[in-house]
């Protein structure tokens, strides 16, 4: 009887363990693990340009903003960075500049109703996202983003003395 048991005993192991594999990973975490790839791609393809700065002003989308740079490369109105990921990841990626208390999509491929790139466009003040932003940590979860339902990830852009200057953003529409 006890050498029946043992072997009932391994046999369920043995079986759990080949079996833990082929279970599928909820959808919800499959796609959270490649919002935080994209953050990290983001964030790594960013600091190869060099250190974030805010400089001077700069016009994007008929509104005057502060231009940030990462290294010598103004992102203001361009779109190299954020389509590098989106190309290598999908999805969606931003960078957003703080102005006054408002953050302003200043390089996206997020796309408006029209088709258009949602340059100028604000991060919702209401939204859950700006909570963790204003406490200065990152926000990874669900949210609406003009309208349309993603999965998401923004993580403050500090400059040199540490101040939050911008966000980078990283997300994927929910089927």
């Amino acid at each position: 009887m006890k050498i029946k048991f043992t072997f009932v005993a391994i046999a369920a192991a043995a079986f759990a363990l080949v079996a833990a594999p082929l279970s599928p990973v909820p959808a919800q975490a499959q796609d959270m693990a490649k919002v935080h790839q994209s953050m990290d791609f983001l964030k790594a393809a960013a600091a190869k340009l060099g250190a974030p700065k805010l400089e001077a002003t700069d016009v994007v989308a008929g509104k005057t903003v502060p231009a940030i740079y990462f290294g010598s490369t103004k992102i203001n109105n361009n779109f190299d960075l954020v389509d590098a990921v989106v190309k290598q990841m999908g999805g969606t990626a931003t960078i957003f500049v703080k102005s006054g208390d408002d953050y302003v999509r200043v390089s996206t491929n997020v796309k408006k109703d029209d088709g258009s790139r949602a340059i100028g466009t604000i991060l919702d003040p209401k939204g859950k996202a700006i909570v963790s932003i204003n406490k200065n940590e990152a926000f990874f979860g669900d949210v609406d983003i003009l309208g349309k339902p993603y999965v998401t990830g923004y993580d403050p852009i500090h400059d040199a003395a540490g101040a939050v200057i911008g966000i980078y953003y990283v997300g994927y529409m929910k089927q």
